[in-house]
């Protein structure tokens, strides 16, 4: 089997996804760093490994991570080990410190937060508005970053001011050009914050998700101080960064097929239709780390080792032609029937999904109502990716607003 060595700067994720697909629905790859792993590559593969209870989050079950190759300065060492929360444990322990997020975050509840969404998407758009006329403006930073950031600072929590810090921080934690010799501190930075939030909220609780899950602990439902802290720092980061590249690629899949556009500003195909391709088409998680298989597991006509390591390549099996057709690779806002998987399968489905699709959806009509001429200040060429295996995520997404 060829390995394929995954680019930690992501020049061209296009190339490497159809690479990944080229080599069947399980791939050898190598993570930045020279870790192997595997990758799922094709839609009904990922969607039989992600319901195989042979497939596990406990990183015990790594061979690499038994063996003592793995190092904690290794870049991408938080995403592999986060620490104990609904995202590293499964079965019964996995139900238990999901059940309160899942609890908030159900589409019901998700719509009470849209009145707060479409005042806050307002507020943004005003403020784009009040810029010179003609200015070139980072659609990223102005627009799809704050919205995100804030409604799950609200949902959660934190406050506006640690906006800056988190930033900063996060931003650091998910490249994976981090310097080896700043992660243990970095580590310990996000740790330090997040309990310093939890501290607070455990003096002074409010209305919001960090209160209640200390207040579960305190009633009986058993939250350790780590899991309500890696929860709460889980859920932030996942929180916004997902939303801010929907965001930013449904823009920038709009601005380059202009017929589409066009069909969508004229109510002739509704908003909900550009979202979920966009989510297939152009995925905001590129690859989900990480899984391990407690035995040997056939994948068509090849076989995960008892023992390795698995990601789920999004980025590749969202243009699968073996799901989609032959014209999978086609950015297409009347496919259907359109049943990705951007958002995960299984018991590890993103609970938060139903409130990224209601941010995209009050954000991008607005934007589009009140500035009907945005285009692209570049050409979609000179559009870059950030050093970021996970998410797909541009440095900067600059705009004319017309």
């Amino acid at each position: 089997m060829t390995r394929i060595a995954l680019d930690p700067l992501v020049a061209d994720l296009d190339a490497e996804s159809a690479a990944l697909r080229a080599a069947g629905p399980l791939a050898e790859v190598e993570l930045p760093g020279g870790v192997r792993c595997y990758a799922v590559t094709h839609h009904a593969e990922a969607r039989q490994l992600l319901t195989d209870s042979r497939v596990v989050k406990d990183i015990n079950v790594w061979n690499a991570w038994q063996r003592g190759e793995i190092p904690m300065d290794w870049p991408l060492i938080g995403l592999v080990n986060p620490g104990r929360s609904m995202l590293t444990v499964d079965g019964a322990e996995h139900r238990r410190l999901r059940s309160l997020i899942a609890q908030a975050l159900t589409v019901k509840r998700v719509e009470r937060l849209r009145s707060g969404i479409e005042a806050l998407t307002n507020a943004s758009l005003d403020r784009l508005a009040a810029l010179p006329k003609g200015e070139t403006v980072d659609l990223k930073a102005e627009f799809a970053y704050p919205l995100p950031m804030n409604v799950i600072s609200e949902l959660m929590g934190v406050d506006a001011a640690d906006h800056p810090l988190l930033k900063e921080l996060f931003e650091k934690f998910f490249s994976t050009q981090t310097p080896p010799e700043e992660v243990p501190q970095l580590m310990a930075d996000l740790g330090a914050h997040f309990t310093k939030i939890v501290d607070g909220k455990r003096a002074n609780p409010g209305d919001d998700l960090t209160s209640a899950l200390i207040a579960a602990s305190e009633d009986g439902d058993h939250l350790s101080d780590e899991e309500i802290v890696n929860t709460l720092s889980l859920i932030i980061a996942a929180g916004h960064e997902t939303t801010i590249s929907l965001v930013v690629n449904v823009v920038e899949a709009l601005q380059t097929h202009p017929e589409q556009r066009e069909r969508v500003l004229s109510g002739e195909v509704p908003w909900e239709n550009v979202i979920e391709e966009t989510l297939r088409w152009n995925t905001p998680a590129t690859h989900v780390l990480i899984r391990f298989a407690t035995e040997d597991i056939e994948v068509g006509d090849k076989v995960l080792p008892k023992g390795e390591a698995l990601i789920v390549s999004f980025g590749a099996l969202g243009r699968d032609e073996a799901q989609y057709g032959p014209t999978a690779g086609a950015f297409d806002i009347t496919r259907s029937p359109n049943r990705h998987i951007a958002f995960g399968h299984g018991p590890h489905v993103c609970p938060g999904a139903a409130l990224s699709r209601l941010e995209a959806g009050v954000a991008l009509p607005a934007l589009y109502e009140r500035f009907p001429g945005l285009d692209l200040a570049v050409p979609a060429s000179a559009l870059r990716n950030k050093p970021i295996l996970t998410q797909n995520d541009l440095h900067e997404l600059p705009v004319d607003l017309g």
